[in-house]
């Protein structure tokens, strides 16, 4: 006998998909503002001669189901038969106990309708052998095309591995960046309608990046805002920042590490996942070492702590940035450098209210934002991402190198009154070793007027470019290559 009956089923679909009963019932839900994954999701899935299903991963409020909504919206303006779009959630305790054969063949038998049919499954991690009902779905019905999300990457990534191949691309879904913030805020776009690439300033003159720069003037309060508050839709108009940061706080503990984590990895120690978290929210930014925190978090083993650092980076929580050798330079092997997904969660974390006042913490907010802004900019391509630290000297270091066919980018930041860096300084090194074969340098500075190359004589120049330009411009940049290619 059936745990849940056919009856049930059907009651929660209706509630899932009120555009069987009216066509504007999703406009609520389907805000106005279109991530960058909107469009490369919609590409994806009409496609008019590449068949694949979309998995849509992404930690909890970037925006994945807002996404979902909004394609159905336009797949209604489209004039697509409202019963030919499903949308489950397997989140909810009804679905966790069927089947998704179950939950599609039910609603076949509510409404036979012609033609192709779109499914929308939510948080798809949650319902057994998700992977294989999606391989068997995909090769027997031609008539389906499909978006799913997935909170914990992981579990779709080796679903994705095992059985996906050819049949769905995996889109990863980053917090907002500073351009998109600005955005949904509905800012006026210091660009206008151009686009510049960070690599684009280098050749500038000095007139006209002065002009560029100036630009910006109007921004910096929203982009104090958003390195307080990081890039999640939701929070971010949200017009109580002390309240969202709580949220932000919660959804994280609570949902993402108590429970997604717990469940999906199976974590015998629930307490020491939230300490490690915690330890990495304190320590972001700086080289991690698994002996370390092992002896500082009840002494225990090094291959636990390792476990648990990849459940929080499959969980879309933390980046692992990896050191990479540079020229003749030997890199610092083997120990990485952790960088929380978002400042702002960890700013909710460590419950700090005020970052914006305590250089040592905004510092690590604004390198955390450098590197999320390069990872999401670089998706796609292939980039090696990473940082630098010289294997001789441990005091010396570049906070990312970005590694392409044809260029060698690096970045360091010093986001403080004071941006002077000496002649020692690892980037000056790297920039006058041609073996390196370094083509753009940028030290990231933090007031609006420390802009221009430095002083040093270097085989490469090493331009300074305030944060808030930067990270606009890698936005902008990335927004526009990922829009103009899909839809």
């Amino acid at each position: 006998m059936a745990i849940v009956g056919e009856e049930k089923i059907i009651k929660v679909l209706w509630q899932y998909n009120p555009w069987w009963r009216s066509l504007s019932a999703v406009k609520d839900d389907a805000k106005p503002l279109r991530r960058l994954a909107y469009y490369e999701a919609f590409q994806m899935l009409r496609h008019p001669s590449i068949r694949r299903f979309v998995v849509l991963s992404g930690m909890r409020r970037v925006g994945k189901t807002t996404i979902q909504y909004q394609i159905i919206d336009r797949l209604l303006d489209e004039g697509v038969n409202p019963r030919n779009i499903l949308y489950v959630s397997f989140d909810n305790p009804i679905f966790k106990l069927v089947s998704v054969d179950t939950v599609l063949s039910v609603y076949e038998s509510m409404y036979p309708v012609e033609g192709e049919k779109y499914l929308f499954f939510d948080e798809i991690q949650y319902t057994d052998d998700w992977e294989l009902w999606m391989k068997v779905i995909y090769d027997s019905r031609k008539d389906i095309r499909m978006i799913a999300t997935g909170s914990a990457s992981p579990v779709l990534e080796k679903g994705s591995a095992d059985s996906g191949t050819g049949r769905w691309n995996i889109l990863k879904i980053p917090t907002m960046s500073f351009y998109e913030y600005c955005m949904i805020l509905g800012l006026e776009d210091p660009l206008a309608s151009e686009t510049i690439q960070p690599c684009d300033l280098s050749a500038m003159s000095h007139a006209r990046l002065s002009d560029l720069v100036g630009r910006f003037l109007p921004l910096r309060t929203h982009f104090n805002r958003y390195l307080t508050l990081g890039g999640f839709p939701e929070l971010v108009l949200s017009g109580d920042d002390l309240y969202a940061q709580r949220m932000l706080r919660e959804d994280v503990v609570d949902k993402v590490i108590k429970r997604d984590v717990l469940s999906l990895f199976n974590i015998r120690n629930p307490l020491l996942i939230e300490k490690l978290f915690l330890y990495l929210c304190m320590n972001t930014t700086e080289i991690f070492s698994a002996t370390t925190a092992a002896k500082e978090l009840e002494n225990i083993s090094v291959s636990t702590i390792d476990n648990y650092i990849e459940a929080l980076e499959m969980s879309n929580l933390i980046y692992l940035s990896k050191p990479m050798n540079v020229g003749s330079k030997g890199a610092l092997k083997g120990k990485p450098k952790i960088f929380i997904a978002d400042a702002a969660i960890r700013n909710a974390v460590l419950m700090i209210d005020d970052v914006l006042s305590d250089q040592t913490e905004l510092g690590a907010v604004v390198e955390t934002a450098v590197y999320k802004h390069m990872v999401s900019f670089y998706q796609g391509t292939p980039a090696q991402l990473g940082y630098f630290r010289n294997a001789r000297d441990n005091q010396k270091e570049v906070d990312v190198v970005v590694e392409l066919p044809r260029q060698k980018i690096l970045c360091e930041v010093k986001y403080r009154g004071n941006s002077h860096i000496p002649a020692t300084d690892a980037i000056v090194d790297l920039c006058k070793d041609k073996t390196a074969k370094v083509t753009h340098a940028f030290l990231i500075t933090k007031e609006i007027n420390d802009f221009g190359f430095t002083k040093h004589e270097t085989a490469t120049p090493i331009l300074r470019v305030p944060a808030i330009v930067f990270l606009y411009l890698l936005g902008k940049a990335e927004a526009a290559r990922k829009v103009n290619g899909a839809v």
